[in-house]
């Protein structure tokens, strides 16, 4: 933990600006949203290898899997809150510092328990590193335009880390041995943690201002609810899509490996597509508006899987072409649901960021399972279900919220200092 006390002296007002131009910031950041992901999507092709080399069960091999998303996910909710009272910068540090060690050292170890103790840690610290990153995105971007781009690429680029991770995995494996997949990992995280040390500024807002109940503030809010349903909408989608497009095309179909990494890439390309507009509409609809446009294309995307379910064979064209709307729905959606659920929240951003990816990720990972389960994955209905069902409540809550005006009067911070 030597970085979090090498920069215990809180920085000047100086230290506190973010003068990077937002390509610039994105090359920044976007590794540390990349990276949490990664290590699970880039790993899946050793999982069946593993059992051997560490002398243990599949079934403890599959642990490494699940406690390594538990604690991506619960761990954002101690790193959030100490965020917000040491800083981003130590805790986005000391977390790709954790996270590069750890991946190293996965690559060395065969003892199965030091193996999972491993993982556990990597996952702390890709957990400190993501929610650092997050709240750094709010403190500095809450009341600029620029905050659609960055939402919508991290949720785009995200897209790509299931598509392709696996594919880098199989290779790395095929020519290298599972032990590369750690080692890319750890250079991979030491090349950003270099990058971050000389230009990761402090931008966690005056000490003065952090003083309120987080948790309860947090929520009793109106729209904190609402725009964290908009984002669970939008992201379970996408998750039940990963979930059932193997065994739709690969299994309905017949697409080969690469046909089928194909026409899921083409998801991640719509996303892409949609990302170059998403500032110019999100600055003419707001956040209400776009949020509302999000979710109608959820459902029309919806309307269409239900159709090609009914009416024709599975194919490219009745599963991947209606994801297509879906997708822009996704990027319309997140662009905006960060800024409305924490707008409110710049002096607990940390712990705010926390609770929001906390709740996205509860909903996703209970409903988006349950619905793959009861709705046979090997079918359209899946997707069709989670994203009428979810779009729907958001749209509710949405009118509700509108329908409230008091719900909508939350305080605003000023854009402090360090955030311009």
């Amino acid at each position: 933990m030597f970085l979090i006390c090498a920069d215990a002296i809180v920085p000047d007002s100086k230290s506190l600006s973010w003068n990077h131009s937002v390509p610039a910031a994105l090359l920044l950041m976007a590794p540390f949203d990349l990276l949490a992901s990664l290590a699970m999507d880039i790993y899946l092709p050793a999982v069946p290898t593993l059992p051997g080399v560490l002398d243990t069960s599949p079934a403890i091999v599959q642990l490494t899997l699940s406690l390594y998303m538990a604690v991506l996910g619960l761990g954002q909710m101690v790193f959030g809150p100490i965020s917000d009272r040491i800083g981003r910068r130590r805790v986005l540090l000391t977390g790709a510092l954790l996270f590069a060690v750890t991946s190293f050292l996965l690559a060395l170890t065969s003892d199965a328990a030091l193996f999972v103790g491993l993982r556990l840690l990597q996952a702390m610290g890709a957990s400190a590193a993501l929610v650092a990153t997050f709240a750094t995105v709010r403190d500095v971007y809450a009341e600029r335009p620029e905050s659609a781009v960055i939402y919508s690429l991290f949720s785009t680029l995200l897209a790509f880390v299931p598509a392709l991770g696996p594919i880098a995995g199989a290779l790395l494996m095929q020519r290298f041995g599972w032990r590369a997949i750690f080692i890319t990992l750890g250079l991979l995280s030491a090349a950003a943690l270099l990058q971050a040390l000389p230009r990761w500024h402090e931008t966690r807002p005056p000490q003065g201002l952090q003083r309120r109940p987080a948790l309860r503030h947090l929520l009793s809010s109106a729209p904190f609810w609402t725009y964290t349903l908009g984002f669970s909408a939008a992201m379970g989608s996408f998750f039940v899509f990963f979930s059932t497009a193997p065994r739709v095309l690969i299994g309905q179909v017949g697409l080969s490996e690469l046909e089928f990494s194909l026409a899921f890439a083409t998801a991640a390309l719509a996303m892409i597509l949609t990302t170059r507009f998403a500032k110019r509409f999100v600055a003419e609809w707001g956040l209400a508006g776009s949020l509302t446009r999000g979710m109608g294309l959820l459902l029309l995307g919806a309307a269409l899987l239900t159709a090609g379910q009914l009416l024709m064979a599975p194919s490219f064209w009745t599963f991947v072409a209606p994801m297509w709307l879906i997708a822009a729905g996704i990027v319309f959606s997140v662009s905006v649901t960060a800024n409305g659920a924490l707008q409110a929240f710049g002096d607990v951003a940390g712990t705010a960021v926390a609770l929001y990816f906390c709740i996205q990720s509860l909903i996703v990972g209970l409903l988006g399972t349950l619905m793959v389960v009861v709705l046979n994955g090997d079918t359209a209905w899946p997707l069709v279900g989670y994203a009428t069902l979810m779009a729907l409540v958001t749209l509710t809550a949405l009118q509700r919220l509108r329908s409230c005006p008091g719900a909508q009067q939350e305080p605003t911070p000023a854009t402090d200092a360090g955030a311009t």
